[in-house]
């Protein structure tokens, strides 16, 4: 029998933002429990790698859990993992914030732990061919992919037991490939299965030339008892003491190591160039809804058909696809590519010592993606990136307008898509507007609060939408808390946080974002307007405007206009709709003002509608988020609600303060929560996102008649 090495290698993260109480679960069923066990098996040796955020909240919360930690890597049981502190992406992240990233966690480690780590964590395994040289350049000598990422290139699972080693522009990289096998098995396979699998290898005689096999896994540290039905099979059964326990029991062949150590102790395997890639699951979830749907099929149909000859070579996405499929994470990542390049000019060096912290916080990668977890879908990891990167650029432009009010604004493609946005910078907000996407508003920054006023979500369509329709016409949606049966997340049970979801699967053909312009209709009703079921008559909502930027000393106007038309039983009607916004230094807010004009040569009849959406953090809470109406009305911001001849409303959260709307015309208003249906470790659920609020008016008007209404849109402290 050979020698098998087995290098566990376990992430354990918190995004930026996350609840404290959160945290505190992990921590109890989690975190502290998995160090007890270490306390308890001496014999057992791995790695450990814990994010910056989660860092700083023990540091905070449990001093004494980092003593215990200490003591650990004191008597070399355990290996600390650096990374980027705050957990980002990166590949997605500019160089010198790559490094400043990493650097951070390392002196981090070397002062919590007196150890200077050697390995580094790649978060969601996102590797691209260009990380060896940054990776390199900050000290580290290892990090760890998938074997998806081997298995691109050709290699198989007998190829991977050990390391590789990659370069880039001549700076070397080892890296090691975590088995699927292993990650999918622990801690869901029975101890004496994951014991024989290993055995398996040791029995196998090994190939000419090669050192001793090393099995790597690889994984979140949460699966041990914060992912659901894990706790009491990890901890209350014992699972992995008897992991622990059987691992010491076969040490004269199985030898624990981490990483770290075995770069040390053996040669590679060879030299290895890695294609982009992710861990297995993230390149099905980086695909377009249908082909993400259709990949997940055609895999489980070849695996019940044991085609692992054809699944090898079956391919899905890549990361950076997540910027093309929720236009709201390609505006954050952009957004935070602009702060960065400001943060980085700053000259003096305690200032930009904290803004570059904010601005490495606001790269925490979670609000960057969606698969099983939450992501994108979790507003308040939204809203903490968002408030990080305010107060990051705050801190840059105090040094650039170190006295009173002041007001700029720039035209340039920030979300390079080949078109120019415009954007208002002042003292108390920043705005970007894009002309070639209905002229509408899609960030509205109010610095004061370090708060995204348009932080929502669309409704869009996701691949795994078709399994809960599917499970719910066959009746086998499992609902939350009707089974506590032991499962992979990764399992085909679809499960629910509550029943009828599939009856929310509404999916929105434009991005939620403010004054958007809608004709329609008169007949259409607010349940039509809600579930997208209406005919939008005009071309103005998601089409280009053509754009006019005049400026002043203290006032800047963009005036937006389009040429468009309206479209009846397929009979086009011209329709210019113009809009001009006004923005003014020292003021949290802007002024629109319409006109519409009839340049056709027949009467043109129907409704105009502006519609804004408000990402207001605990609209879906009992209190202190509403909706405040003339004559004292309030209607929660997750209520769906018509009040007709209005002029203004705001839109209230007591924490943090309103928005408020005035119309110089009464209009009707419907109001409706954006509300998604996404896939989470526990199963589908419904997530509030933001409200919308439309002020909408009929309008008749002759051949070159005008129509005109003006707003005043301000954000006003709470008292």
């Amino acid at each position: 029998m050979n020698k098998v090495y087995l290098a566990f290698a376990f992430h354990n993260h918190q995004p930026v933002g996350n609840f404290d109480f959160v945290l505190e679960d992990a921590y109890d069923k989690a975190y502290e429990p998995m160090i007890a066990a270490l306390e308890h098996h001496p014999g057992v040796r791995l790695a450990m790698h814990y994010s910056g955020p989660l860092r700083d909240w023990l540091k905070a919360n449990k001093p004494e859990f980092l003593r215990r930690v200490r003591t650990l890597v004191g008597r070399k049981q355990i290996e600390i993992m650096t990374g980027g502190y705050y957990e980002p992406v990166l590949a997605a992240l500019p160089d010198a914030d790559k490094l400043g990233q990493i650097a951070k966690l390392t002196e981090a480690i070397q002062s919590d732990f007196a150890a200077k780590p050697v390995g580094a964590w790649l978060a969601e395994r996102v590797w691209e061919p260009h990380l060896a040289k940054p990776f390199h350049e900050a000290g580290v000598e290892y990090t760890v992919v998938d074997d998806t990422h081997f298995k691109y290139v050709g290699y198989t699972d007998d190829d991977l037991f050990g390391y590789y080693v990659t370069e880039e522009q001549g700076h070397p990289l080892k890296i090691f490939p975590t088995s699927k096998h292993l990650r999918y098995e622990t801690p869901w396979a029975p101890v004496e299965e994951v014991i024989d699998w290993l055995r398996q290898l040791a029995d196998r005689s090994l190939p000419a030339g090669w050192p001793l096999r090393v099995a790597t896994m690889g994984d979140d540290g949460e699966k041990f008892g914060l992912w659901p039905t894990t706790y009491e099979h990890c901890w209350g059964e014992g699972w992995v003491d008897a992991l622990f326990t059987a691992l010491e029991a076969n040490a004269d062949w199985l030898v624990t190591a981490p990483p770290g150590d075995i770069a040390k102790w053996l040669p590679p395997l060879g030299r290895v160039y890695l294609p982009t890639a992710s861990y297995d699951e993230m390149t099905e979830w980086a695909l377009p809804a249908q082909a993400s749907h259709e990949l997940v099929k055609l895999k489980q149909r070849l695996r019940q058909e044991g085609r692992d000859d054809v699944l090898r070579f079956v391919k899905g996405g890549m990361w950076r696809y997540f910027m093309v499929k929720y236009p709201e994470v390609n505006t954050l990542h952009k957004r935070m590519l602009w702060a960065s390049e400001r943060v980085h000019r700053m000259k003096k060096l305690g200032p930009r010592r904290e803004a570059l912290d904010h601005l490495w916080a606001a790269q925490c990668n979670c609000p960057y993606w969606h698969g099983v977890f939450g992501g994108v879908y979790l507003f308040h990891i939204r809203e903490a990136n968002y408030a990080h990167l305010i107060e990051a650029q705050n801190l840059a432009d105090r040094l650039a307008h170190p006295s009173g009010e002041w007001i700029e604004a720039d035209e340039a493609d920030i979300d390079r898509d080949g078109q120019a946005e415009v954007i208002f910078s002042t003292d108390s907000q920043w705005l970007w507007v894009a002309p070639g996407v209905g002229g509408s508003v899609v960030e509205w920054d109010w610095r004061a609060r370090g708060v995204n006023v348009i932080n929502t979500l669309t409704r869009w369509r996701e691949g795994y939408h078709q399994d809960l329709i599917d499970a719910a016409a066959r009746d086998a949606v499992v609902v939350a808390g009707q089974t506590a049966k032991l499962e992979n997340i990764h399992s085909t049970t679809v499960r629910a946080k509550e029943p009828g979801l599939e009856q929310k699967l509404i999916v929105d053909w434009y991005r939620r974002a403010s004054l958007i312009d809608h004709v329609f209709a008169p007949d259409v009703s607010l349940d039509d307007f809600y579930r997208n079921a209406y005919q939008e008559w005009g071309d103005f909502v998601n089409q280009p405007y053509q754009a006019r930027l005049s400026r002043s000393a203290r006032k800047l106007t963009l005036t937006l206009f389009r040429d468009g038309g309206v479209w009846i039983d397929d009979v086009r009607y011209p329709l210019r709709v113009e809009k001009k916004i006004t923005v003014k230094a020292g003021q949290p807010g802007f002024t629109v003002a319409y006109t519409l004009t009839n340049t056709g040569a027949e009467k043109l009849t129907a409704h105009f509608g502006v519609e804004t959406n408000w990402g207001i953090s605990g609209g879906d809470a009992n209190e202190g988020s509403y909706s405040l109406w003339p004559g004292g009305l309030l209607i929660r911001l997750n209520a769906i609600d018509a009040v007709s001849a209005s002029k203004d409303v705001a839109v209230v959260n007591e924490r943090v303060g309103r928005g408020l709307m005035r119309w110089t015309e009464p209009a009707a208003w419907w109001q409706f929560p954006i509300e998604t249906v996404s896939l989470s470790e526990a199963g589908f659920e419904k997530t509030y996102q933001g409200t919308m609020l439309l002020a909408h008016w009929p309008f008749e008007l002759e051949p070159g008649a005008a129509w005109k209404v003006k707003a005043q849109l301000e954000l006003i402290h709470s008292a």
